[in-house]
């Protein structure tokens, strides 16, 4: 498949950057918060287990792969694809759709062909395929649910005598928000058999079921506190915590009762900018004194 789209494949390679680079931004406050290694898998042996982290992962890589990609059909970085035409003629609201639409739909469907394959050659019944299938799954509805109108005004002098409007996929962070939320209530699911095929559904009888949005796991996660190299988890000796907070970023929580370290730690930073005519800003640099805090 990658030899057939070949165009395609540095699309590909931002999109997992971009959803790298998310992970890590909503996780940063977190025990586990998203680290990489040189090695693959590149989130580590975390991935391979069956929790709720492993569930975010698999989302917002199947989100980054579908974002890029249709980024990249609007652009006109790619010969297969282009704006999105079947978004045309006025709008019941009684604006013209017109310019580029994002081509959401050739972007979905090239992540569901490239970042499901894998999954499926594994025989889709096994119990962390069902898994892996619908995080990604949920990864992709985080940007259809999340699609905008853009418009531009036309007229004299700016008045908005006629309005043309496109369909955007939202900022990649919204989709990262969207999504962390929905790692917030995930739903521990269990496989069972219903009718002739297999289906995941909640552990738990009480819980509701879940829907194509919702993101789900299979096993409980560790409490990421100790290194332990079997499974992959780093530990957060060494982390920076905060001092003040109560939350999960704070220390007694994110150091799990170990305690911290206190250091005098000495900032540079710009100060004193002046603007100069014309045109470019001078600072001085300055040295401010700061307590770091770090887990023991």
């Amino acid at each position: 498949m990658c030899k057939r789209n070949l165009e395609v494949m540095d699309s590909v390679r931002r999109g997992a950057q971009l959803a790298i680079e998310e992970c890590q931004y909503q996780f940063r406050n977190r025990r586990w918060n998203c680290s990489t290694l040189d090695s693959l898998p590149v989130f580590g042996k975390v991935v391979t287990q069956g929790t709720r982290e492993a569930a975010f992962v698999y989302a917002i890589s199947s989100a980054g792969v579908a974002f890029a990609v249709t980024r990249a059909c609007s652009s006109g970085e790619l010969e297969k694809c282009g704006c999105d035409r079947t978004v045309h003629g006025v709008s019941p609201q009684g604006f013209q759709w017109s310019g580029c639409s994002d081509n959401i739909a050739y972007g979905v469907a090239f992540s569901q062909s490239f970042v499901d394959v894998r999954e499926r050659s594994k025989g889709a019944s096994s119990s962390r395929a069902l898994m892996n299938l619908h995080n990604n799954e949920a990864g992709r509805k985080a940007i259809l649910s999340h699609m905008r109108v853009e418009c531009k005004c036309h007229g004299v002098s700016g008045s908005c005598e006629v309005k043309t409007c496109w369909r955007a996929v939202p900022p990649f962070r919204q989709v990262g928000h969207a999504l962390k939320e929905k790692f917030d209530g995930a739903t521990e699911v269990e496989p069972r058999r219903v009718g002739s095929s297999r289906a995941l559904v909640p552990r738990n009888a009480q819980f509701k079921p879940h829907t194509d949005e919702d993101l789900v796991y299979l096993e409980p996660s560790p409490d990421f506190c100790e290194q332990d190299i079997r499974s992959g988890v780093l530990g957060t000796r060494g982390r920076t915590c905060n001092k003040t907070s109560k939350a999960i970023d704070g220390c007694e929580l994110l150091c799990c009762g170990r305690g911290f370290h206190t250091a005098q730690v000495e900032l540079a930073e710009r100060c004193s900018c002046k603007f100069h005519w014309c045109c470019f800003v001078k600072c001085r640099q300055c040295q401010r004194l700061v307590e770091l805090h770090t887990c023991r």
